[in-house]
């Protein structure tokens, strides 16, 4: 399995956050027709990380990881429709989890999910925290993984 690299924006190689940009872009804007503002300026705070793994020079799964003001957040997840099903996001997810408690020890992390996603999620300790709401009219949950 092809390594996990993390950095903050600013070290993040200029082809690579293109590359990387460009993956959440074509999955959450034109696969999923969501017409947002994908660039929403939580990629410069501080706090974040940005995840991904590469192919071949591709970006082909990423993540972020954000800190709000009581716990980590996970968002952005994106894998490339030709790389799906062969773990990669799950390597992110573990990678990104363990980065938390690692950066932030004692803190929660939240993430939205896509409501059919909510059972992936639950692998890596997250439970359904909230009622259901739509973004983009796609149901989402929150969901929490409690401080270790």
């Amino acid at each position: 399995m092809p390594p996990v690299s993390s950095a903050r924006l600013i070290d993040v190689p200029a082809e690579t956050l293109y590359r990387l940009l460009w993956l959440r872009v074509a999955v959450f804007v034109v696969e999923q027709r969501a017409a947002y503002p994908e660039l929403d300026g939580r990629d410069v705070e501080p706090d974040t990380e940005l995840f991904w793994v590469e192919e071949d020079g591709e970006v082909v799964a990423t993540l972020r990881l954000l800190r709000d003001s009581d716990a980590a957040r996970i968002g952005r997840v994106a894998t490339a429709e030709a790389a799906r099903g062969r773990g990669l996001s799950a390597q992110l997810m573990r990678a990104a989890v363990e980065r938390a408690e690692e950066r932030w020890p004692g803190i929660a992390i939240d993430l939205d999910a896509q409501k059919h996603l909510a059972p992936w999620y639950a692998r890596f300790g997250f439970e359904i925290s909230g009622p259901e709401f739509a973004e983009d009219d796609i149901p989402h949950v929150p969901m929490r993984r409690t401080a270790a």
